[in-house]
């Protein structure tokens, strides 16, 4: 045998050797016990897992060089969901309603890797579906939050409008520049290294909604599981009581709707009366938690001062048994659609509550 077919020989098995083995994808149904979920969320047929609420969410932690994430609509022709790897926001991606959507995402090598998945959207627009996701590896994400926050509130709230990047305002769907993400709760609760749920839903009021004076407000929605008041599908509110539960409702009690149906005056009666009776629904279940009365950066001048005052009386019927405090926003013009914030505005407003969650949180 010549020395040049030997030294081919050997530099073919050289070549073998260095090469590393391809990695082999392995399919993780949503069902598995590696998957930890929050928000609303409902096992569906065949190990489906439905995110209802704004931000409800999955983590998980994945190896491999990339993952590929399978995940459904149930309600509009299309949605959103947000993906975030390792604690960093990747981006939102449309999904098509009646068929499985393959996202694949690039991983860093080398590492456990933190996956989040988050519906973008509310609750009205139907579930998301999780069908699982195909991986190398998964395993189970404790996150070790130092505490957890609950946000109650509308479609401020819930980052309607928000997201005005790749679809701008007047186009699209109503819902498709939803960013329950981006949104001032989300970014202040991991500003604050704490975990969250929403429970919000666009033009929502305490008493009264936007444009009408006789659909389902907060209280009748808020025990049911699609936030929609349907009582044969009430939700159970097991797992962890939240440290602390922010409300945001009135701007939409407040508004003067569309104008083309009869809206009376403002009730603050029957505002604060609505109020005092969700608030005392969540300290008979979490008598320990905390209480923060958000005013609206969408109202000013009058109709802020009666809010205010309002909340002043909710505040002082609980006040001598439970820790509750009140922040007022300072007044916006919004970027966002409709007149509703957009990303920047809701980091804004972010900034200006991180202090007072952390201060409130503080206390005994």
């Amino acid at each position: 045998m010549s020395n040049k077919i030997i030294l081919i020989l050997v530099s073919t098995l050289v070549l073998s050797c260095a090469t590393k083995p391809e990695e082999t994808a392995t399919f993780f149904n949503a069902a598995q016990q590696e998957f930890s979920y929050s928000g609303r969320t409902e096992i569906m047929n065949d190990s489906v897992q439905a995110l209802i609420s704004p931000a409800a969410h999955v983590v998980f932690q994945a190896e491999g060089d990339s993952i590929t994430l399978l995940i459904g609509a149930q309600g509009e022709p299309h949605d959103f969901v947000v993906v975030e790897v390792n604690g960093q926001y990747k981006d939102r991606y449309e999904v098509q309603k009646d068929s499985v959507n393959r996202i694949t995402i690039a991983l860093p090598e080398g590492k456990n890797n933190e996956v989040g998945v988050y519906k973008a959207t509310e609750a009205s627009n139907g579930p998301i579906l999780f069908y699982g996701a195909e991986a190398e590896k998964i395993a189970s994400f404790d996150p070790k939050t130092v505490a957890t926050i609950e946000f109650i509130g509308d479609s401020i709230t819930c980052g309607f409008g928000a997201d005005t990047e790749d679809i701008p305002c007047d186009t699209g769907e109503w819902y498709d520049q939803h960013n329950a993400y981006l949104a001032y709760g989300p970014r202040a609760a991991r500003a604050l290294n704490a975990g969250y749920r929403l429970n919000a839903v666009s033009g929502m009021g305490m008493y009264r909604n936007w444009n009408d004076e006789d659909q389902p407000v907060m209280g009748d929605v808020y025990a049911t599981t699609y936030l929609d008041g349907n009582a044969d599908k009430k939700w159970n509110f097991s797992g962890k009581s939240p440290d602390l539960v922010s409300i945001a409702l009135g701007t939409n009690d407040l508004s003067d709707g569309e104008g083309e149906k009869e809206r009376k005056p403002f009730d603050p009666e029957k505002y604060t009366s609505a109020y005092v009776a969700l608030v005392q629904r969540i300290f008979n279940r979490n008598p320990d938690t905390k209480l923060a009365l958000l005013t609206s950066p969408m109202v000013a001048g009058e109709k802020a001062d009666l809010l205010l005052k309002c909340l002043q009386d909710v505040k002082t019927h609980f006040d001598t048994a439970h820790t509750v405090a009140i922040f007022e926003f300072d007044p916006m013009t919004p970027g966002g659609c409709g007149y509703h914030p957009d990303l920047e505005d809701h980091k804004v407003l972010a900034g200006e509550l991180i202090p007072f969650y952390a201060d409130l949180l503080k206390k005994s």
